[in-house]
């Protein structure tokens, strides 16, 4: 697989006007998706999902954003961590390093972070082959500079791969997710019942939206935000403010002796009118939902966990077409 794109199995399916089902099985062409942990003096930062490739300049610009740095004589180095290996032993190029120099010039480093003892010089570099052991999370600020710190989805070890994601994800969930198998004419019809309620989106025409779909497709709670990561969490949101997850909805059914499909009422699928990235497919694991729906694209790693998880995902959902990338039709 390369850096830039992937390739999966994927099942394309087409209705015609006749109502004819044509399926085809082939290889598929994917985005590549993948974490990058940020370091900042030796301190994890931030994780984030992204297409590898010009690493340096979006660190450089997501440190702007957060007004740890304003110019780019503030970052005296930036390096991946020779020690950030994938289950093959090679470099995943997933773990940056970045070396900070505040106005006074002197680095974070040589002033210290919460829980670590300050020492008179920047602190050493690891050898090629060494790890890169993180260093104890702070809280606020560091001392020298205003720089907040967010532990997103870092980890302890220095290896950061997909592999890795998803393994941790799959700990943490609190669902097992049950299986749906909708057939073609449901799925085409969700987007077209989500675009129904794009209320913003048809007067500004630049703003994503999720909602959630019963089994039998009507829609539950539709949100929008120009963020199709904000749209999701509103509708878990709205949902979870209501104690109407899908898993904790199909829990009680059971504990009623209704079983899983015992209310009719279940969020089912979560519809997305963006593509189908991991961290979109991680919010619906984590909320219970049993497919993902996305006009778009899905990448390497949404495929990969919707896989593991048992989650049901298409993409490319339109008109009379849309790509099954994992989980099974109606028979």
């Amino acid at each position: 697989m390369g850096r830039l794109t992937g390739k999966a199995r994927v099942t394309k399916v087409r209705t015609g006007a006749d109502g004819e089902i044509s399926v085809d099985t082939r290889a598929d062409t994917l985005a590549v998706e993948e974490p990058l942990q940020i370091r900042v003096d030796g301190t994890d930062f931030s994780t984030t999902m992204r297409t590898p490739g010009h690493d340096i300049e979006l660190v450089h610009g997501l440190l702007h954003a957060e007004g740890v740095l304003r110019t780019r004589s503030d970052v005296t180095e930036a390096r991946y961590c020779a020690g950030a290996v994938g289950p093959l032993g090679e470099n995943t190029y997933n773990t940056l390093d970045v070396s900070l120099r505040d106005a006074a010039g002197f680095s974070v480093a040589e002033v210290g972070v919460p829980g670590v003892p300050a020492s008179p010089s920047p602190q050493p570099q690891p050898a090629a082959g060494d790890s890169c052991p993180s260093l104890p999370v702070g809280a606020g600020t560091l001392p020298g500079r205003d720089l907040p710190i967010r532990n997103l989805v870092t980890t302890s070890a220095c290896g950061v791969c997909g592999t890795t994601s998803i393994d941790d994800l799959m700990k943490t969930s609190r669902y097992t997710l049950a299986p749906v198998h909708p057939t073609p004419e449901l799925v085409l019809a969700l987007p077209r019942a989500l675009e129904s309620g794009q209320k913003t989106f048809r007067k500004t025409g630049g703003i994503h939206a999720a909602g959630a779909f019963t089994a039998d497709g009507r829609p539950l709670v539709i949100r929008e935000d120009v963020g199709r990561h904000n749209a999701a969490d509103k509708v878990i949101g709205a949902l979870l403010l209501a104690d109407r997850l899908p898993g904790d909805v199909r829990r009680r059914s059971v504990e009623a002796g209704l079983g899983p499909d015992g209310d009719p009422d279940t969020p089912v699928y979560l519809v997305m009118s963006s593509r189908a990235s991991f961290e979109l497919v991680q919010k619906a694991v984590l909320a219970g939902f049993s497919g993902l729906i996305a006009v778009s694209a899905a990448t390497s790693l949404a495929v990969d966990l919707a896989k593991e998880a048992g989650l049901l995902l298409t993409g490319f959902t339109r008109d009379d077409r849309f790509t099954l990338y994992s989980g099974e039709l109606a028979s």
